[in-house]
């Protein structure tokens, strides 16, 4: 599912598959659970598991979810917390070599970025944090790799850490509508975008203006372009087509999904 144009691809989705609340809100109510990944697949572009966060998966579960998904559809895989829930993050070596030969590739081209959160109390250590960008891969077997960060502590809204992402061609997460610092300077090709702003109030978790923005937002990027109400904090990227991964995340959870498919729409509109 991409937009229209001279422009990089736009997948939005979720995270994970796996919420009670869905059954209800989502989900068919004859749906076999075991089918749940499947028909999400078939209503968003991506999506961002966050199980790999907790624990080390089995190559055959990453076989799995590749096989389940369409052949367009994207992973998005959250790093494990014993890499980055560190006090020196360049001492996560070991973790980030078990976590990438731990299965990735099996989603071969339905890889999309792993994404790298750190705890909101990790400051910006520059030192620390360059070496630690050092430590990430570029290949997992014989699947490339992109990397996104996201920096959640107000130190890192720094023109340092923009740069260092930039000199080492990683992404720095977009949070949009939460209470971490919002950085929207795109360091990549790619742009990684996290929003948290659903509520309980709108049956599709935001109301219409608020994803007619960020749709917006998302075929300004994708078309290599610095949206106007998101400047960045460094110097500005070279402009130039990226994919876009937007991912609906945490708010009122229930209706993420709707959100997710609402800005679906507006983008292949």
């Amino acid at each position: 599912m991409t937009g229209k144009g001279s422009a990089g691809s736009i997948r939005i989705g979720v995270g994970g598959w796996t919420f009670e609340p869905w059954d209800d809100s989502f989900y068919p109510a004859d749906l076999r659970k075991k089918d749940q990944l499947s028909w999400s697949a078939m209503q968003l572009s991506a999506i961002e598991v966050n199980g790999t966060f907790y624990r080390t998966q089995k190559p055959e579960t990453f076989q799995a979810w590749h096989d389940a998904v369409p052949e367009d559809f994207v992973f998005a895989v959250k790093a494990p917390r014993y890499a980055v829930n560190r006090k020196v993050l360049a001492e996560g070596g070991e973790s980030i070599g078990r976590f990438v030969e731990s299965g990735l590739d099996r989603l071969g081209a339905k890889l999309g970025p792993l994404l790298w959160q750190l705890p909101p109390t990790k400051k910006f250590e520059p030192d620390d944090f360059r070496a630690f960008l050092d430590l990430l891969p570029g290949r997992a077997g014989d699947v490339a790799l992109r990397h996104a960060v996201e920096l959640r502590h107000p130190s890192f809204a720094d023109a340092a850490a923009v740069d260092a992402c930039r000199d080492r061609n990683v992404a720095i997460v977009l949070a949009g509508d939460s209470d971490y610092p919002l950085i929207a300077d795109q360091t990549v090709d790619f742009s990684y975008l996290r929003i948290t702003g659903t509520t309980e109030g709108h049956p599709k978790g935001y109301p219409p203006a608020a994803l007619d923005t960020w749709a917006d937002r998302a075929r300004a990027l994708a078309g290599g372009q610095q949206p106007d109400d998101l400047p960045g904090i460094a110097a500005p990227a070279r402009s130039g087509a990226r994919d876009v991964f937007l991912f609906v995340i945490s708010g009122h959870k229930a209706a993420n999904p709707a959100a997710a498919m609402a800005l679906i729409e507006r983008t292949q509109a």
